[in-house]
């Protein structure tokens, strides 16, 4: 790898396959926090645009911000992954010459938070200009933009619970964060609500449920016929206690 920073690449009659090489040197850099690589794909006047964050003109800033921001908690990690199917090159020439490319496509951002299980947080879309220069591509401007929630696919199974044993969650629940939840019996499942919000709850055991639109689970701590406490987690992590009213 190191070989590979050190030599100039000359690919004007191949943009695609340079860029896509090059692009997976960056990133592979990105994930390891490596800011001394990732600094080198870029031009001193790259142009940095953040639909949340900003704008940000020139290396040294982007840099500062690599260190600060991306990789300044060492306990916070994350990771880029690209949607492939989404990935497109375009080529730009003057006079049957190549002098750069277009490089656009979506991916996702991972997030390991202390060394908790890693989960899918972030997609959103990218720009980025490349530029040819005495045979060496970089990267002369960035636009990441439309960032949202990744959409979450539930890896959990469902099961069906005798409708005596849903009835055993029913009830009023008291947080110290988010107020008062009201558990009620829909057939088969459970309904959550919380202020204007409403949950649907589907069984993975007699005692926990978990919701499909994201990574909530909530588990119903039970004593005999009634369940005193909900344990609710988020990405496995307790994030909150109710207790029955």
């Amino acid at each position: 790898m190191a070989l590979l920073f050190a030599l100039p690449l000359f690919a004007q009659t191949q943009p695609e396959a340079t860029i896509l090489h090059e692009d997976a040197l960056f990133w592979d850099a990105y994930n390891r926090c490596d800011v001394e690589k990732m600094s080198q794909f870029f031009w001193p006047d790259v142009e940095f645009y953040h639909d949340n964050g900003g704008p940000t003109i020139g290396l040294g800033p982007l840099v500062e911000t690599f260190k600060k921001n991306l990789c300044g908690n060492p306990n916070f990690h994350l990771r880029r992954e690209a949607i492939p199917a989404t990935i497109h090159v375009f080529p730009l020439q003057k006079n049957g010459v190549t002098y750069g490319a277009v490089f656009t496509g979506e991916h996702y951002f991972y997030i390991n938070d202390n060394g908790k299980p890693e989960f899918r947080d972030g997609w959103a879309k990218f720009f980025h200009l490349w530029l040819l220069k005495d045979g060496t591509w970089k990267i002369a401007r960035v636009v990441s933009y439309d960032h949202r929630d990744a959409p979450y696919e539930s890896k959990r199974t469902e099961v069906t619970l005798p409708h005596t044993v849903l009835e055993q969650c029913v009830g009023t629940y008291v947080t110290s964060k988010n107020g008062t939840l009201t558990v009620a019996r829909n057939d088969n499942l459970l309904t959550l609500k919380v202020g204007e919000k409403q949950f649907t709850l589907h069984p993975e055991s007699d005692s926990v449920f978990f919701t499909t639109d994201r990574d909530l689970t909530f588990e119903f701590v039970k004593e005999g016929a009634k369940a005193p406490k909900v344990v609710i987690r988020e990405h496995g992590t307790i994030v909150e206690e109710a207790l029955a009213k």
